[in-house]
């Protein structure tokens, strides 16, 4: 199994911390954001979609993370522990509802503080517009808030006592405007309760080395300065934010 994996992507995060933690076999392929190489033709002849994370099983290639933890834990389900992804029906359902929820609120929020607060200088050449970052910043706590009081309520977990893919995918989204500086954490001790478990389940190793890129962000403006194809992705990006 090969995926193809930048880990500043909170999507490409979760799908290698799940392939770790569970121990399934896999071939690191480096797919460089900031330098474009999503839009190089090589890329291109693998995924049309010309996003990652991309997962390629023998001759069977998987775009889109959900569908791939979803897969990793279905064809390893005689060593995945069941309660990643539960057989259990009414659980399942549960780890799908959250799984359907986030793309477009935590997913969509935590992504737009971070590109507002990272991205947006180099590709727009001045800073975010104070209002724009403000509204983003809002949303995020309304997301947060969603988190906090509909789906981990008073559980350790967001589908009860055992840790899931929901809790998976919803930290590394979490992590991405915290890597921007901005801490999603403050003010939250339930949230913090609830990361802290999460960390401890993958282990603080794997959890600090999925994030280790992320939490040095800060150094990304300068790396895609130093592009010398900026230019010519910059209009790709450009899009994100018109």
């Amino acid at each position: 199994m090969e995926l193809y994996l930048d880990l500043f992507s909170q999507p490409c995060r979760s799908v290698f911390m799940f392939a770790k933690a569970v121990g399934i076999p896999f071939e690191f392929k480096m797919v460089d954001l900031s330098a474009g190489q999503q839009f190089s033709e090589e890329f291109g002849k693998l995924s049309m979609i010309r996003k990652i994370p991309v997962m390629k099983d023998g001759n069977f290639v998987l775009t889109e993370s959900i569908a791939i933890l979803k897969y990793m834990a279905q064809k390893y389900s005689s060593s995945v522990p069941d309660h990643w992804y539960p057989a259990d029906l009414q659980q399942r359902a549960r780890v799908n509802e959250y799984l359907s929820w986030q793309h477009m609120n935590l997913r969509a929020h935590g992504s737009k503080v971070f590109l507002f607060r990272t991205l947006y200088p180099v590709m727009m050449g001045s800073e975010a517009p104070k209002e724009k970052i403000d509204a983003a910043l809002e949303d995020l706590q309304q997301s947060l808030n969603l988190l906090e009081e509909n789906f981990l309520r008073n559980k350790p977990f967001i589908i009860g006592d055992k840790i899931s893919l929901a809790d998976l995918v919803a930290i590394v989204e979490i992590m991405q405007p915290v890597g921007s500086g901005v801490d999603a954490f403050e003010g939250r001790p339930k949230l913090i309760a609830w990361r802290d478990r999460v960390k401890k389940e993958f282990g603080e190793k794997l959890f600090d080395e999925a994030h280790d890129a992320i939490m040095k962000a800060s150094s990304l403006p300068q790396k895609l300065q130093n592009n010398k194809d900026l230019e010519m992705i910059k209009p790709k990006y450009q899009r994100l934010f018109r």
